[in-house]
Parts: C-alpha cells; structure tokens; sequence
C-alpha cells in the first residue's frame, strides 16, 4: 500500500485554523477596544455635557443670588427711605407746634408772673418763672389745663425769696404738650 502523508494537509488545516482563530480573537479584541473606547467616548461625552449643564446652573445661581442681595439691598433702602419719610413728615406735622407753644405761653401766664425759662423734651415742657404770688401760679395752671394745646400739668414747687410785698417766688411747672394730629391742624 501506497504510503499517503495526510499530514500536511492536516497541518495545513491546523495552521489555516489557527490563523482564523487568531484573526477572530484579533477581531474580538479590536471589537471590544472599538466598544470599551466607544462606551469610553459616550460617557465622557454625558459627563462633560453635565458639568457644562453644572456650570450653567452655578452660573445662573450665582447670577440670582446678586440678583437677591440687590433686591435685599433695595429693601433695606426702601426701610431707610421710608423711614426719613416717616420722620420728615412728623416734623412737618409738628412744625407748627412750636409756634403754638410760644403763642399759648403767653396765652397762659397771668398778669404778675414772668417766665424765666421754657424748656421741652419730646412733649414734657418745664416752665421756670417768679410770681408774685402763689395764686398766680395757680391761675396758670388753670389756664394751662383750659388750654387746647396743653395738658397733665403739675406743679414742681414754689421757692419763697424776701417777705413782705418785695417776695417772690420762684416757681417750676411741668406739663405736656398736646400733638397735633389731622382733626385738631385747622385750629
């Protein structure tokens, strides 16, 4: 019997499968680095449009939060400004109260009495003076407590200074004056 070598063949076989096997390992592998870089690329995408979105919020919130401290600011000014308001029409209000002070100082001193001294604080008025006598005082404060201006009168004392018709006394009264609101401004 003829000898037949099969052996080439079949290491011609071999070497054909080995080389497809290595081709297809060789496509695996190129398969999953082209899938793993893809997967790679696709996330590093998402992630770089997040931090962008990330940057824009940050930005706009930054932006609204100077936005809320300039309206915080514009508050406080606005408190301020309301308040100067506030405080201008009060003395506008009270302005005419001095003049009526002064007016109804000389309205309520009797005849006999001179004032030495008018002091105020807020709506506490001190008046200092000599009288000739006490009932002069007491025709003041009734004057006082008759007066549309004037109110809570009291008396901080008389002091005595000579005797006989040359005495006099200086005296000290306290009262409060009345404010003007918008039903009493036309008197």
């Amino acid at each position: 019997m003829p000898k037949i070598n099969l052996l080439p063949w079949r290491e011609e076989l071999r070497q054909k499968r080995k080389k497809e096997f290595l081709l297809a390992i060789f496509g695996a592998v190129l398969m999953g680095a082209a899938l793993t870089f893809g997967t790679k690329f696709y996330y590093q995408g998402r992630i770089s449009d997040q931090e962008a979105r990330n940057t824009l919020l940050r930005n706009e919130i930054a932006e609204l939060d100077r936005q809320i401290e300039e309206i915080n600011e514009l508050d406080a000014q606005k408190s301020r400004l309301l308040a100067r308001m506030e405080i201008i029409d009060e003395l506008q209000r009270s302005r005419p109260e001095a003049v009526h002070l002064l007016d109804e100082a000389v309205d309520v001193l009797p005849e006999g009495t001179h004032m030495t001294a008018l002091r105020q604080e807020g709506a506490r008025i001190e008046v200092a003076g000599i009288t000739q006598s006490s009932t002069r005082v007491s025709v003041m404060m009734r004057n006082i407590e008759e007066s549309p201006w004037l109110k809570d009168e009291r008396l901080g004392g008389i002091q005595w200074s000579g005797s006989g018709p040359t005495a006099e006394g200086a005296f000290t009264v306290f009262a409060n004056q009345i404010r003007m609101s918008e039903d009493t401004e036309g008197l």
